[in-house]
């Protein structure tokens, strides 16, 4: 789901707000979110989940055309944790739905194979 069709699906399950009102909502939210993030913050949005910062050490990594050896610097990345509630709702999906996402690319590579 992108931004945008998340402002187009709240906009229709509350039709008394106007769009312009519904995009705002959802901008200061993710807003506030990257924030406290950059403030190494953590956000809990409780029965979704949890924004945190993951720290990541230095380390040497490869140049996958080349080979050659690099240095890459620490850096700290974000990490969503899914809440209780979340993990529920999505491990009740039927198995294709919840698989959606492998069962395509298998489609690509046959279709591949038949061109």
């Amino acid at each position: 789901m992108t931004r945008s069709s998340l402002v187009a699906r709240l906009s229709e399950r509350f039709p008394h707000l106007m769009a312009r009102d519904t995009e705002l909502a959802v901008r200061l939210i993710l807003d506030a979110i990257g924030d406290a993030l950059a403030e190494s913050s953590r956000v809990e949005v409780r029965g979704f989940g949890s924004f945190a910062l993951s720290y990541r050490p230095p380390r040497v990594g490869r140049n996958p055309k080349s080979g050659d050896q690099v240095v890459v610097p620490a850096k700290h990345v974000p990490h969503f944790k899914a809440g209780k509630e979340l993990r529920e709702r999505v491990d009740q999906l039927p198995p294709m739905i919840a698989s959606a996402s492998s069962s395509k690319s298998s489609i690509s590579s046959a279709s591949v194979g038949k061109a």
